[in-house]
């Protein structure tokens, strides 16, 4: 049990907590996004999802691609192949036992791009806004890789 109180009170592990719980709640605020659209636009992807519109009648008519729904989609995909490995580097780096200012700035930078990444998504921003915003948060899995491998590494 003092294992674990040590990791709970360990700044990093709490910081790390914090920034993963943010990422991940914004990632599921995607898929509550998601039903909105496909609801407030009538695009189904699935038969029985049509049932309370359709009324038994022509389901075909609710069984179609929005191209709002897929942008929110393809967001909601871009999350999750970059908070993934965030929550598993993130989690690897900060047990390496980095310095708290520099976890932060991770942590920080990484939320950051992950927000201003689904704005520049859903809000259609002109580009190279969506991009900037995925490579930050790309550089920042990279960077704790590289400075997890480089305290820690095993060869």
């Amino acid at each position: 049990m003092s294992a674990l109180k040590q990791l709970v009170d360990n700044e990093v592990i709490r910081a790390y907590a914090t920034y993963t719980t943010i990422v991940l709640l914004k990632m599921m605020l995607l898929s509550l996004i998601t039903s909105y659209y496909r609801m407030t636009r009538k695009a189904f992807a699935n038969p029985e999802d049509t049932a309370l519109q359709s009324g038994g009648g022509d389901i075909k008519k609710y069984m179609r691609i929005d191209q709002d729904v897929e942008r929110v989609r393809r967001c909601h995909l871009n999350d999750i192949e970059n908070i993934i490995p965030f929550v598993g580097i993130g989690l690897v780096y900060a047990l390496s036992n980095p310095d708290l200012y520099t976890a932060l700035l991770h942590y920080r930078i990484f939320a950051g791009s992950r927000i201003l990444h689904t704005i520049s998504y859903l809000y259609a921003l002109p580009q190279p806004s969506r991009a900037l915003t995925f490579f930050v948060g790309f550089l920042v899995n990279a960077s704790m890789g590289y400075a997890t491998l480089r305290s820690v590494s095993y060869f």
